[in-house]
């Protein structure tokens, strides 16, 4: 194929390479097979694999012309998908996008693989540079793809009996009846596994998971704002700092926050977390109100106080932590 010709049908999205396989790869059949318009369509032979309907038109190379790979081809599949490659073996398609940039942009998000390039530049040099990353591509979508999963592993049934973490402890959800009060009690031996304890929630058996999951919130976020007050004045001193405001944050990725003013924000789902690890974020946050940055000087001073910092700091990922 000429060069020009090449360069003109990358810029429109054509692939003619993937074109011409998908070509050359469907199998001839008779015309008894072929539905006439308005007719139904007729059952795939069973000696092929079935193609999902819904799945979106890819283009690019192509296995064997379907846009599903062999059996046993690991695949990641943008929902928007318009192009796919293999990549170190796995087939990847995704999202693109073309906008007023210089360069090629890449980001791996929960939906895939997502990829921005400026209006000219030819398809065949975003899937080069595509190939040149392909290591932290296909490692990133791994990881998306393990982290999603446990997401949905730790995600809370909000019903009779769901457990979840407090303080290091786990807490087993006891629907108490109306007209009591929210609080903790101690399992009967023998009858709850482990080391739990119990959540007395003043609601009825009948209560709906959006009931259950706004009663436990309200307690869990009242615990909350008692801790955070007493380890922010056991800290305060030893930092030599005054605080002057504490407000509770819901943040998806943000554990805490300072201002020069004194005002401290933190998140109430830090109560999820051991005491060790909360403590590490309070008194992070109120270093800040000696140095607000993160210098050597600061994490000296978080260090004066928490001097495992770094190891508690790793354990904010901890994915055992329930999504809500």
């Amino acid at each position: 194929m000429h060069p020009l010709l090449r360069y003109t049908l990358d810029l429109f999205g054509a692939a003619a390479p993937a074109s011409e396989s998908k070509t050359r790869a469907r199998p001839s059949s008779p015309k008894s097979s072929r539905a006439s318009p308005g007719s139904k369509p007729l059952k795939a032979p069973k000696a092929k694999p079935p193609v999902a309907p819904t799945a979106p038109r890819i283009e690019g190379p192509a296995p064997a012309g379907s846009v599903l790979p062999p059996a046993g081809v690991p695949q990641f599949a943008h929902p928007e998908a318009s192009r796919q490659l293999h990549l170190g073996g796995v087939l990847v398609a995704y999202a693109l996008a073309r906008g007023q940039r210089r360069t090629i942009g890449m980001v791996v998000g929960p939906e895939g693989l997502s990829v921005r390039a400026p209006r000219w530049t030819p398809l065949h040099e975003i899937d080069a540079a595509l190939q040149e990353k392909a290591r932290w591509i296909v490692r990133k979508l791994q990881e998306t793809t393990v982290r999603r999963t446990q997401q949905i592993e730790r995600q809370i049934v909000w019903e009779q009996g769901a457990v979840f973490p407090f303080l290091g402890q786990t807490l087993c959800l006891q629907l108490a009846g109306a007209g009591g009060v929210t609080c903790l009690g101690e399992a009967p031996q023998g009858q709850v596994a482990g080391a739990l304890r119990l959540l007395y929630v003043a609601l009825p058996e009948s209560a709906s998971a959006t009931q259950i999951r706004a009663a436990v919130r309200t307690w869990l976020t009242a615990q909350a704002q008692q801790i955070f007050t007493a380890r922010l004045d056991y800290f305060a001193p030893l930092l030599q700092v005054r605080w002057k405001q504490l407000g509770l944050s819901n943040a998806a990725t943000r554990w805490g926050s300072a201002r020069s003013d004194g005002s401290i924000r933190l998140n109430w789902r830090l109560v999820h977390f051991e005491l060790p690890v909360l403590d590490y974020v309070v008194a992070h946050e109120l270093s800040h109100l000696r140095v607000m940055n993160h210098s050597p000087r600061f994490w000296d001073t978080v260090r004066s106080v928490v001097p495992d910092y770094a190891a508690l700091r790793a354990r904010l990922k901890d994915d055992s932590v329930p999504r809500w």
